[in-house]
Parts: structure tokens; sequence; C-alpha cells
């Protein structure tokens, strides 16, 4: 692999030398994620937070075709307000690099990136998973989950996706999923499910030994560590089904496919919900990325 494709900031290089605790960030969130003002906000209160837990942020994107890990506020901002970023998972890496793209790192993209790195924590919202109807439209996140080594902190699948089948790909492809601190695959906006988990942790030193554990195995797969919404901002499961509902309805109409899909219905449903999903959007990331920050605190000690 070529190294001078990368740009690893000073801080991070400096981290990674000597095994201190650092937490990889997506960009997608960023560029397309979230609203803004919302979305630039977040992306530095995350850092903020992950920084006060005693860990370094590195949010990873593509910028003029380098693969940047570790951004400076100045680039964040620009991933923030940029109309021209483009959403670039795996498959659009190669694309990314040769035409000089800027860039925002999906689940895969992030993990992939994150992973050659040497980073062992990322911290993400929801992952992306098996999409709803007939057709087996997979996200490229699971993929790349089930061939790379790194502790993913999430809160599940997003609720847009087909839970049981998104539950069902991670078994069949070896994927070990923790849950942590509940006994249920959380419902990303909801905090259960009724999917199980292979094993319920409740601190971060147990993660660790998993992942040390998978580390000596050579098992070549994500560790998902799913975490519960805080119980104060999950959305009533009959409020989540209207709002899903009218919003599966309105992408249906509007002939929404693809990738655009998954974006368009979480936007969707924050309008429906009188942006009772959105709160919920920002309470799931920050705790994600506190309890990523003690994991990699946990392996870094």
């Amino acid at each position: 692999m070529d190294e001078s494709l990368f740009i690893i900031s000073a801080e991070v290089s400096g981290f990674l030398e000597a095994n201190k605790p650092i937490v990889a960030l997506e960009s997608t969130v960023i560029a397309h994620g979230l609203p803004r003002p919302q979305n630039l906000e977040t992306a530095r209160r995350l850092e903020q937070i992950i920084r006060e837990e005693g860990s370094l942020p590195a949010t990873i994107a593509i910028l003029n075709g380098k693969l940047t890990v570790g951004l400076s506020d100045e680039q964040i901002r620009f991933i923030a307000e940029n109309e021209g970023i483009k959403k670039v998972s795996i498959r659009d890496l190669p694309i990314a690099v040769a035409q000089k793209w800027n860039g925002a790192t999906t689940v895969a993209s992030t993990s992939w990136v994150a992973n050659r790195a040497a980073i062992k924590v990322f911290a993400t919202g929801g992952i992306g998973g098996v999409h709803r109807g007939l057709l087996a439209d997979v996200s490229g996140d699971l993929p790349a989950l089930a061939t790379t080594s790194i502790v993913v902190v999430c809160s599940g699948a997003k609720i847009v996706l087909d839970l049981p089948a998104t539950r069902e790909w991670l078994e069949t492809h070896g994927i070990t999923v923790i849950g942590y601190q509940c006994d249920e695959l959380p419902g990303f906006y909801a905090r259960a499910s009724g999917l199980p988990v292979d094993i319920r942790v409740n601190a971060p030193e147990q993660v660790a030994e998993i992942f040390l554990a998978q580390q000596s195995l050579g098992v070549q797969r994500a560790l998902l560590v799913t975490v519960p919404v805080p119980e104060e901002f999950e959305v009533p499961p009959a409020d989540l089904k209207s709002s899903l509902d009218s919003a599966l309805a309105e992408a249906e109409h509007q002939g929404v496919g693809g990738r655009e899909l998954t974006p368009f219905l979480l936007s969707r449903m924050a309008q429906t919900s009188e942006g009772a999903t959105l709160k919920a959007n920002l309470a799931l990331l920050e705790n994600n990325a506190r309890v990523a920050a003690a994991i990699s605190r946990a392996l870094a000690g």
C-alpha cells in the first residue's frame, strides 16, 4: 500500500507511536447525515467529548484525493459547509484518489482507513445494513465489517433498514455483536429491537479483553459494540413507526432509492417527528463517542 496516499496529522502520529488512545470518527455524518448548522456543531462536540474522556479524536475524510486521518478544525468546517463533498464508500476510494476528490467517508471506508492507520476504535451513530424490500440490497458497511479488524461503537443499524435481516447477516458472516450495558440489539432511535446480542458487557475493560482475544485468534472481523440511545432521548415505538411509515411512503412516491434512500428517510423522519429523531441521533452520537473513548483507553492501558 502506498503510504503517500495517506495524510496522518502530527497529533495522531504522535499518539500512535506512544500507543495512546485514539478514536476514529467518520465524516459522512458531517457532510450528509445531519442538517446545518448541527453538522458542524456536532462534529466539534464529538471531538471535544473524546478529548474530555482522555482520548484523541481522529476524524477521517478524503481531501484532494488523500486519505486524511485527523482533520483540523478548518478541514472539518470545509467538510461541513461545502456542497461538493462526495459520499465515499470503499468502492469509491480508487476513484476518489485518482480523481482527487473531496469526500466524506462512510462507516465502511472509515473502518478501512482507520484500520490501515492502526487505529483500533471507531465511533459512529448507526451502521448500514440490509435494506427493506424484496431485493437483496446490502449496505457496503456490512462486508467491510466482515473483513476489518476494528472495534466499531454504534447504536445498531439505522432504523430505516430491515433490522432482523441485518442481524442475521452479521451472524452469518461471523461478526461478534456486543451489547454494551444492554441485552438486546439497540434499534437506533429505540433502546431495544427484540433481537439478540452475542454477549452483554458492562465495562470498557470487558470489550478490550474480547477484542484482544479476537486479535490473538487472528479473526479478521470488526467487533461490533452496540450502545442504546440514552433513555431520556428514546423515541416512543408508536411515534417511531408512524414517522417511519410516513417517510417510506414519501420515498416511494418520489422514487428515491439506492444510496440516497437512507439519508432521505432519516431527514423526513426528523421533520415528521418534530425533531425528536434528530435529538435522539445527536444524543446517541455523543454517548457512543464517550463509550468509544473509554474502550480506547482500556485498550491502550
